[in-house]
């Protein structure tokens, strides 16, 4: 089956039909409730119903959409846009004038202006920063401690993109202030998608009032970055710098806003995503210690005794397969939501305009009918031979056409030169305390990893 196969107005408008609606939804709550108890389990199980099926999450309908070819004409269509559930519950968060949440015109424009600091061109500029902070990363464990890697995961995520796309040298402090908010954040967030309460968050409970300080912080750490940039009077030919210098349609610099917005954009998701892969790829190393043993080796053989440095990322092929393996089986963004903006068609069933879809790239990456062993960490299984294999849209880690994250190149370099050097100098094991279970939100990571850094 082909996108084009199944695109909106390729089926007769008499053969529409309601998609089916899911068991199991209860009274007030819809499926929320299955959404909030076990939402992975949720999600994976709803291809055995149907292409296409309605949910209920409170008072809303919604349609799943469970095949790769489908959700690839939903992320193609015109007829969506950037909507829904998961994005009105990020909104208070990324705003509405940022590139993550913006649709149409204005999006457009902001891809534009930011696109440039993605060039594969433009890469390679980062790479002594990416390298210096994993080098310090893994001189950091060197105190034998426990670590936390939800800490030591977000500091390097959010020190190499401060750095690399805001040319700041931003103190652990002011990391430790991100992740404490994100964490916070991105948990009352998803409660917020799938039982969508809209005034009862306003009531003035513990775990309201902690989630209103913690957005309040994030938004004023961003204030702090533009100003500090301002009063510097320095214009590095970085992404901060494109966004103060950037014109509207007009010829007239872009608002405030929009610059508020768009610096929250590019530090929040991006350093939550990769963040929670480098967790991800970290808890695969200690329940697969003979992928690091292969990492390691690979090093070995490309790089020999001299540090990693950026310009091996591209010959480091293993290394990249267990980091492609990671995210498929450890996708940070698992759900993902779209709004119908027409009456369309989808896999023959009508969807209304104004109709919210909901897809989970956990399910499609780990469907049994797209992949053999579909839940064995195999990194061969991205070996040109065999990735062929791998149906259409069933691995889209960083999404497809113009909502496709413009950062994927970066973050894979990244990635992969972090998953080197720490494989190369580390093995690892749990600590007391370490819970390797997924811990959900608006992205998924593990739920608490505690361990100790084995000296090779």
């Amino acid at each position: 089956m082909t996108v084009e196969s199944v695109k909106p107005g390729a089926s007769g408008a008499t053969a529409l039909h309601e998609p089916p609606v899911a068991g199991g939804s209860v009274p007030v709550l819809g499926h929320g409730w299955r959404l909030v108890r076990d939402p992975l389990a949720f999600m994976a199980q709803l291809r055995d119903h149907g292409d296409v099926v309605r949910l209920k999450l409170g008072p809303k309908t919604v349609y799943a959409v469970t095949t790769p070819a489908l959700t690839g004409a939903v992320a193609l269509s015109p007829d969506y846009i950037i909507a829904g559930p998961l994005w009105e519950s990020l909104e208070s968060l990324l705003g509405k004038e940022g590139v993550a949440t913006a649709n149409g015109p204005l999006h457009r424009r902001q891809r534009r202006t930011i696109q440039p600091a993605f060039r594969l061109d433009a890469i390679p500029a980062y790479g002594p920063i990416m390298t210096e902070e994993a080098y310090a990363l893994v001189e950091r464990w060197r105190s034998g401690e426990v670590l936390d890697v939800t800490a030591e995961s977000f500091r390097v995520a959010v020190r190499v993109a401060a750095r690399c796309l805001m040319r700041g040298s931003y103190m652990d402090a002011r990391a430790e202030r991100i992740c404490a908010a994100l964490t916070t954040l991105f948990s009352g967030m998803y409660q917020r998608m799938v039982v969508p309460l809209g005034p009862l968050y306003r009531v003035p409970v513990p775990s309201n009032r902690e989630f209103n300080r913690a957005l309040a912080d994030l938004h004023l750490l961003v204030d702090e970055i533009v100003a500090d940039r301002r009063a510097s009077g320095q214009k590095p030919n970085d992404l901060l710098t494109a966004l103060l210098e950037a014109k509207d349609e007009n010829g007239e610099p872009i608002g405030e806003q929009e610059i508020h917005d768009q610096v929250i954009a590019i530090l929040t998701p991006g350093s939550e995503t990769v963040g929670a892969t480098i967790m991800s790829l970290l808890l695969v190393l200690t329940e697969h210690p003979e992928l690091g043993d292969k990492i390691r080796d690979e090093v070995k053989t490309v790089v020999g005794d001299r540090p990693v440095a950026f310009e091996d990322v591209r010959k480091l092929t293993y290394t990249a397969n267990v980091v492609v393996e990671t995210l498929r089986l450890y996708p940070a963004v698992w759900i993902l939501t779209r709004r119908a903006v027409t009456d369309t068609e989808l896999g023959g069933y009508r969807i209304p305009r104004g109709a919210d879809v909901i897809y989970s790239p956990y399910a499609i990456q780990r469907d049994r009918r797209s992949y053999e062993r579909h839940e064995e960490f195999d990194p061969d299984r991205w070996l040109p031979e065999r990735s062929a294999d791998v149906p259409k849209y069933a691995m889209s880690p960083f999404s497809v056409g113009n909502r496709k994250c413009p950062s994927d190149h970066f973050s894979m370099a990244e990635l992969t030169l972090i998953a080197a050097v720490v494989a190369s100098h580390y093995r690892f094991e749990h600590a007391p305390g370490s819970d390797g279970r997924p811990r959900i939100g608006i992205t998924l990571r593990p739920r608490r990893l505690m361990l100790r850094a084995l000296p090779r």
